[in-house]
């Protein structure tokens, strides 16, 4: 009998922290702040971690960057109707 054989691949970090910071971003997304830098951040990383693993497909995790990258855009909706309600109050004051 053969010993089993077991096949992992490793995620990339990045990919992994994007989709950490979208999570964080979507349920953050009511502190304007907080959830814009979040969201960037997710941005940046989630950008970053698929191009590493299409550059180097024995990497995984690029399932996860893209999560990430849609979490951003999904709380992104929210920040932007947050302060265009801000601006408009502001410019009516």
């Amino acid at each position: 009998m053969s010993p089993a054989v077991v096949i992992s691949t490793k995620n990339n970090g990045m990919c992994v922290a994007s989709l950490v910071l979208g999570i964080l971003a979507l349920v953050l997304c009511w502190i304007p702040i907080i959830g814009l830098i979040l969201a960037l951040l997710a941005v940046i990383l989630g950008g970053a971690g698929i191009s590493a693993v299409n550059k180097n497909p024995a990497l995984g995790g690029k399932g996860m960057g893209i999560a990430g990258l849609v979490m951003e855009i999904i709380s992104l909706v929210p920040i932007v109707l947050f302060w265009a309600i801000i601006g408009s109050f502001l410019a009516a004051a």
